[in-house]
């Protein structure tokens, strides 16, 4: 720009005082101000910085297994399961807290014969689950429970025995061996039960035991095994 088109303050004094009035109406050109970070707060940053370095260089000996060195909780695998607990896990959905089930589709476990009979065939349900017509307390039911041998022995038979005390219920607890030995009763049995018909035909119901001594001699000669069930050999 020429100099004839710069601004120049004027000369006489009513033209400066409009020029200064000009220049103060204008704002200032921004400047970057220092705005440090407050001491206190500087001095927590350093100190925290030092601290985590103390506890690192602290910590570097010890292995990745120890963990961060709190005592590990040891649990007692003789201690009670609560059966309680493990049928409101896993049963309560179908069976109902009350026990009674959903009267067509879920069956009642109170006062259920398949509960309160047979203690091995009440471990096997669990086992292998039931597919299959099935009649309780005079009503068939069609449906299908799924088998929770994922459970533990123990938990199977604590949730056994629950059921077996429990809304009425009175029988005798179920052990974790009697679930041992349910297992290896039928260890490549991979199909659920199909329905009471082959549960009885695998237990059968104490009026049908009741046979004559030949007919026990020939059934002793000729035993019948079932799928999946392993047979002492002689």
């Amino acid at each position: 720009m020429s100099d004839e088109h710069q601004q120049q303050p004027p000369t006489s004094s009513s033209g400066k005082e409009r020029f200064d009035r000009v220049i103060g109406r204008e704002r200032r050109e921004p400047e970057e101000l220092q705005n440090p970070v407050p001491r206190p707060l500087a001095a927590l940053a350093i100190a925290l910085m030092v601290w985590g370095a103390w506890y690192y260089f602290q910590n570097t000996d010890y292995p990745v297994a120890a963990g961060d060195r709190r005592t590990a909780i040891v649990i007692d695998p003789s201690a009670a399961i609560d059966g309680g607990a493990v049928y409101a896990a896993n049963c309560v959905a179908c069976h109902q807290a009350t026990g009674a089930g959903l009267a067509g589709v879920f069956p009642p476990l109170a006062d259920s014969q398949w509960v309160l009979g047979d203690e091995a065939r009440l471990v096997q349900i669990l086992l292998h689950g039931i597919a299959g017509p099935i009649e309780v307390r005079g009503q068939v039911y069609a449906g299908v429970m799924p088998a929770f041998a994922q459970l533990s022995d123990g938990e199977i038979a604590a949730v056994l025995t629950h059921v077996r005390s429990t809304w009425g219920n009175s029988a005798s607890p179920i052990t974790a061996d009697q679930v041992t030995a349910g297992r290896n009763r039928f260890p490549d049995r991979e199909a659920p039960w199909n329905g009471g018909a082959e549960l009885d035909q695998a237990f059968p119901p104490a009026s049908s035991r009741r046979r004559a001594p030949g007919d026990l001699a020939l059934m002793a000669a000729t035993p019948v095994p079932l799928a999946g069930e392993r047979t002492p050999r002689h």
